[in-house]
Parts: C-alpha cells; sequence; structure tokens
C-alpha cells in the first residue's frame, strides 16, 4: 500500500470518530463540561498561588535551618537566593507557544488532560519533595503546564455566542475564589506548625489526577475544533497538500509584514501604541513585589502562621468580587477609567496593606487590603493587553501580542532584581512597597496622559 493511501485510510478512521463525538453534543454535556472546567480553573489557580503562600515556611527550611550547597543563609537571604533561581523556570515560558500550538493539531481535550495531569504531578513532588532541588523539579512542572488556559479555550468554543462573556467571567471568578481552597488548607495541616507545609500540596494534587480521569472518560473535544477537522480531512489530500504548499509561499511573501519583530516595530512607529507599551513595561516591573513576597511580608513582621492563614481567607473574596465588576466598569465607563481606577487602589491597598501588618491589624483585615491590591493590579494589567489588541490591525495583531509578551519582560527583569537587591538591605515590605507604589503610580500617569481610549471599537475596522 502506498504512503498516501495508508495516509487517507488513516484519515477515514479520524473522521469517523470525529462524527461518533460530532453526534454527542446535548445540554447535559454542557452542563457537565462546565463543571469540569470549572474544577480545572480552580486547580490552576489554586496551583498559580500555593507556593508563595507557604513561601516563608519553605525558605525557612531549606535556607534557614537547613544548608543549602553547604552554606546556611539569613531569611532574606534565602528568599533572594529562591527568587533568582525562581527566574530561570520562566526560561520553560519560550517553547509554550509550540506546546499550546499542539491543540490545533492534537485537538483540545488531550491538552486539556496533559495540563491538568501536568499541574497534578508538580504539585505531587513539591509534596513528596525532600530537598530543595526536588522541590525546584516540581516548581518547575507547574510553571510550565499552570496558565495555559486549555479550559479557557474549551469554554470560549463550547458556550452560545449570546452567553460566552458572562459565563467566561462567571467561571474566572469561580476559579479565583476557589483559591480559598488554600486557607482552608492550611488551617486543617498546618494550624500553627510551619514544618507541614508540604500537605498542603497533596489534596490539590488528588483533585488534579481524578480530574484528569473526569476529562478523559467524559469531556469530548470542542465542537469548533471537531467540525473544522472534520470540514479539512473530509477534502482530498492532493488539494490539502496543494494548498498547504500555497501557504508556505504566502507566508515566505508576508515575512517582512509580519512576525515579532515587525511587532516591535509596529509598536514603535505608532505613538499611541508606544506609549501604551512603555507604560505597560513600568507597570510590569511592580509584578514581582506585587504576587510574590506578600506572605513573607506577614511572616517578617511576626503574624504567626495562623494569623497568615485568616487573612489568606480574604484574599480570594476580595480579588474575584472586584474582578466580576471590572467587565462592568470597562464595558460601561471604557477601559482608561477601569486601568486608573484600579491603579489607585492598588496602590491605596498595598499602603494599608503595609500599614495593617506593621501595626497589628485584625488579619482579615489585613487580607481584604491584601486581596485589594492584588486583584487590582492584576485587572489593570489584563485591560493593558486588552487595550493593545484593540488597538491593532488583524492582519499584525497576533505578532504585536507576541512583541507585547516579548517587551514587558524588560519590566518583569528590572522588578525581579529590584526587588531581591532591595530585601538584601531593606525589610521586604518596605522594598515592595516602594517598587509598587513608583511603578504603578508612574505607569498610571503616563497613560492616564498619553494613551487613547478604544472602547467601543471595532476590530475588523483598525488600519
Amino acid at each position: 500500500m502506498k504512503n498516501t493511501e495508508k495516509v487517507a485510510l488513516k484519515e477515514q478512521q479520524q473522521v469517523k470518530r470525529l462524527k461518533r463525538m460530532q453526534g454527542k453534543g446535548s445540554s447535559k454535556y454542557f452542563f457537565v463540561l462546565l463543571i469540569l472546567i470549572a474544577i480545572v480553573n480552580i486547580l490552576d489557580e489554586v496551583t498559580s498561588n500555593l507556593t508563595v503562600t507557604v513561601q516563608s515556611s519553605f525558605v525557612t527550611e531549606f535556607f534557614v535551618n537547613n544548608p543549602f550547597m553547604g552554606k546556611f543563609y539569613s531569611f532574606e537571604e534565602g528568599l533572594a537566593l529562591h527568587s533568582t533561581i525562581g527566574i530561570f523556570t520562566y526560561v520553560l515560558g519560550i517553547i509554550t507557544p509550540f506546546y499550546k500550538a499542539l491543540a490545533d493539531k492534537w485537538g483540545r481535550k488531550p491538552l486539556f488532560a496533559l495540563s491538568t495531569l501536568g499541574m497534578a504531578t508538580g504539585l505531587f513532588v513539591i509534596n513528596l519533595s525532600t530537598s530543595y532541588i526536588m522541590f525546584l523539579v516540581g516548581f518547575a512542572i507547574i510553571s510550565f503546564f499552570m496558565g495555559h488556559d486549555i479550559q479557557i479555550i474549551y469554554i470560549l468554543e463550547e458556550a452560545p455566542d449570546k452567553h460566552r462573556a458572562k459565563i467566561y467571567s462567571f467561571l474566572k471568578s469561580f476559579g479565583i475564589l476557589g483559591v480559598i481552597l488554600i486557607p482552608t488548607l492550611r488551617d486543617m495541616f498546618m494550624g500553627d506548625d510551619p514544618t507541614k507545609w508540604r500537605e498542603i500540596f497533596l489534596v490539590p494534587a488528588v483533585i488534579g489526577f481524578a480530574a484528569v480521569l473526569l476529562v478523559v472518560l467524559f469531556a469530548k473535544d470542542t465542537k469548533v475544533f471537531i467540525n473544522e477537522r472534520i470540514e479539512y480531512l473530509s477534502r482530498p489530500y492532493e488539494e490539502r497538500q496543494a494548498e498547504k504548499e500555497l501557504k508556505k509561499q504566502q507566508k515566505e511573501a508576508q515575512r517582512n509584514q509580519s512576525g515579532v519583530f515587525n511587532g516591535v516595530k509596529y509598536i514603535f512607529s505608532n505613538s499611541d501604541t508606544k506609549n501604551l507599551i512603555i507604560s505597560h513595561i513600568i507597570f510590569d516591573s511592580a509584578m514581582p513585589a506585587i504576587a510574590l513576597y506578600f506572605e513573607s511580608s506577614m511572616h517578617k513582621v511576626g503574624m504567626s502562621t495562623s494569623e497568615i492563614t485568616k487573612a489568606l481567607f480574604m484574599v480570594p473574596v476580595v480579588y474575584a468580587t472586584i474582578t466580576f465588576l471590572s467587565g462592568f466598569i470597562a464595558d460601561k465607563l471604557g477601559r482608561k477609567v477601569t486601568i486608573t481606577g484600579f491603579s489607585i487602589t492598588c496602590i491605596i491597598g498595598y499602603s494599608l496593606f503595609v500599614a495593617g501588618i506593621l501595626c497589628g491589624w485584625n488579619p482579615y483585615l489585613i487580607g481584604f487590603f491584601a486581596g485589594l491590591y492584588q486583584g487590582s493590579y492584576w485587572i489593570g494589567r489584563d485591560y493593558m493587553n486588552v487595550m493593545m489588541t484593540e488597538k491593532v490591525p488583524t492582519d499584525i495583531r497576533a505578532s504585536v501580542v507576541g512583541a507585547e509578551g516579548l517587551l514587558v519582560i524588560i519590566g518583569l527583569a528590572v522588578g525581579y532584581l529590584l526587588a531581591v537587591v532591595g530585601m538584601l538591605v531593606f525589610p521586604i515590605w518596605w522594598v515592595c512597597l516602594a517598587i509598587s507604589v513608583a511603578a504603578v503610580g508612574v505607569a498610571a500617569i503616563m497613560f492616564t496622559l498619553k494613551v487613547k481610549e478604544t472602547k467601543g471599537v471595532n476590530l475588523d475596522e483598525i488600519n
């Protein structure tokens, strides 16, 4: 049998399988799918936040109480070393686009299951870790698999058009609210004993493994992928090969008009997008200070493990609430008001958080302010991303988004450097507050004065 005949036979079998899957859709299935997506979305959010919320515990164990590479460290030195080493796990992000692209070839379901399995595996490795190296292996695994948001692609492709935004907003807020699982587990397993930090990784790991099984058994691929794949495979093999060759030639011809580097050129050739990206880079330099050291700050001022747990109960509640409200604000008052307003609440929230931990305020109130400044920051950053997509033509939009992701790493790198060096000299909370107020404040002022509103723009009409 010729090679082309073997390929044709294999593809015919794939089409039959997809058509069987195509006929299984129902409102009952969609409800089941929503439950699966909600579980995985919570797992994603918990995985993203779990190591940060026990940071003081593992830094104390691996660097302060035990030697690492033959040396004992102070808490600040150990935290700075961990932060420096942790930067290298982000190198895994280089291959993320290639991993995500497999969803277009293999389908959404395999990556939905694989990403969930990856997060669960990383959590389980950390649960079993007996050394910092083993902890780093688990940390690297979850750093790669978390945040791929395959479950979000699922809901965007499966939800009815008129309800897509509402369902997405609900699931996003629900996932954030699910982070309340972290302080619940801290309360159950750690209490006032910070040495039991590994135990809180086991429950989400087990949930993750169970979720993989449920995805394999009950999820089918998305209707968008199934329909497009059937349409593609139903065409003659020779016709598809000719089309592939034509696209290759067109890609070569269009190479000068697209690509990440051309996206960078486009951003800086337009004053509005240039001002937006500069604001965004400055804004991103606050990210490490905003996201990584709040638990260690509470630990260093003398808050007990149980008091920190109480504070952590409030963070996802506040974060989820303002995330849900931000969509209405952005559609009603505009993106600029949303970004500027939440930048202000970020600065106010962080200032009150630091005041609270230094003055011994109620832990729940401290957690409220932590949720306020963290949620406000991420909302502002998300809408900066939205505005960039609403300012560029369709034919170069993907390239500009890629360029934006590359450029903001400059701010992230500067923020890491300032935090790591600063904490060796000054208290962590003062370093993080100074970086955050300066970066968010300067970015918000420049953004407000220099960047134009994009509310209501028609993406198809941008030239």
